[in-house]
């Protein structure tokens, strides 16, 4: 593996369980409903442009790796869209780009 995908794949992991952190320390202070952190994503214009920024990113992300997956038939690749959605574009964007960067077989 070269050090360029052992880089995005450190970002993915890290992506991923950094942020989460924030969320499960949120969810044991306050309750554990999805509908309460939305409404505190939105609890003032910042942070609701803070939302709406990484939504957009996340749907860009999403068409940019269906159109590269349907050419280059990387289909494992497909699995940093859910990463996207699930966990977040700090998690997706790396994971696709340490699947983007496999050697071409």
């Amino acid at each position: 593996m070269t050090p360029l995908r052992l880089v995005y794949l450190g970002l993915a992991v890290w992506g991923a369980i950094h942020p989460m952190g924030y969320f499960i320390a949120w969810f044991q202070a306050n309750t554990w409903s999805i509908m309460d952190m939305v409404d505190a994503w939105h609890v003032n214009d910042a942070t609701s442009g803070l939302v709406w920024d990484l939504t957009i990113a996340a749907v860009a992300l999403t068409v940019f790796i269906l159109a590269e997956t349907l050419v280059r038939k990387n289909w494992i690749a497909l699995l940093a869209i859910p990463a996207t959605f699930m966990i977040g574009v700090s998690c997706g964007l790396p994971l696709y780009l340490f699947f983007r960067a496999a050697p071409v077989r």
